[in-house]
């Protein structure tokens, strides 16, 4: 391994996780400059803490403003959504001063989370998120999903 030089040119990089919207998510080396991260989101950059651990999402700053396509849901600790990421993201380890690698065990627990991309229904007065998987022709489906989730739904009884 290079040890680090103060002198040397060469920028740091970490890996993340990139999340993509209709894409799983796949790993990422990137810099740790502001222009690096500003590039893989797509503009102004927001740093969000949902989890216990030291990690941290990158995503844009104004990503549903501008209209960006909507990625992933941000869940409570009962599973209900509380948010939903718009564009690109990443998925980061935090040092004490600043971002850093996200370890092995991060890197899978954060992939399975995040692993099917998400397709966003208005119900009402809510949002619900339907997994979707790419199919053969690299397509996002719902296959079925919509159908699943209305069989385990309660029937609705007129009050009348």
């Amino acid at each position: 391994m290079k040890e680090f030089d103060a002198t040397s040119t060469e920028k740091e990089k970490i890996d993340v996780l990139l999340v993509e919207p209709g894409k799983p998510p796949r790993p990422y080396r990137i810099g740790t400059e502001l222009e690096d991260l500003q590039a893989a989101v797509g503009g102004y950059i927001q740093v969000v803490y949902p989890f216990d651990e030291k990690v941290g999402i990158i995503c844009n700053d104004e990503g549903k403003l501008i209209g960006l396509p909507l990625n992933r849901a941000l869940r409570d600790e009962k599973g209900e959504i509380y948010d939903i990421l718009a564009g690109n993201f990443l998925v980061t380890g935090l040092t004490e001063e600043s971002f850093g690698s996200l370890t092995p065990d991060q890197m899978e627990r954060y992939e399975k989370r995040f692993h099917l991309p998400e397709i966003f229904v208005k119900m009402g007065k809510g949002i619900m998120a339907v997994p979707v998987e790419n199919n053969e022709a690299g397509t996002l489906t719902a296959e079925g999903k919509a159908a699943d989730i209305t069989k385990k739904s309660p029937p609705v009884q007129d009050a009348r």
